[in-house]
């Protein structure tokens, strides 16, 4: 799984015309599943992005995670984080996990992330044509990968 999370002020997805998840201050995450991810990369990633220390303590330094400061969070399934530009132009999706696989791993993740941050978790419509919108806060904006574990 491949994840971009950023911190925001806002953010919101819109379908069709319809705003289906809004949030205030908190975590847009983009979340990418690939072909073969586990619960195990699941449960890594949902510790990773509620732990993330990329909030502001009291000094102004980025010392505090989204689960320490009440921050909500949105997620958004994007299977193009999972794009391979190796040759060509056009980009390569075959890493990407096929909806049947990737749309149960994009529930529990976020259904895991609610629970983590004791609160209902914003998102967007699993394959649905969105429009994202977001106010980035810094702009903080970090790339988590469950194969990398950096």
């Amino acid at each position: 799984m491949r994840a971009v999370v950023q911190r925001v002020a806002e953010a919101s997805v819109v379908v069709d015309g319809e705003v289906v998840g809004a949030i205030g201050p908190g975590a847009l995450v983009l979340l990418g599943v690939e072909t073969g991810d586990t619960a195990e990369e699941l449960a890594w990633l949902v510790g990773k992005v509620a732990g993330l220390r990329i909030f502001a303590d009291e000094a102004g330094q980025m010392n505090r995670a989204l689960e320490e400061v009440g921050g909500e969070a949105l997620v958004v399934s994007q299977f193009t984080l999972l794009a391979s530009t190796r040759k060509g132009r056009r980009p390569s999706y075959v890493r990407s996990a096929p909806p049947a696989e990737a749309e149960p791993l994009y529930e529990r993740f976020c259904a895991s992330l609610a629970e983590r941050l004791g609160k209902p978790v914003a998102r967007g419509i699993f394959g649905a044509d969105m429009r994202v919108g977001l106010v980035n806060d810094g702009p903080v904006t970090v790339v988590v990968d469950t194969r990398l574990r950096e």
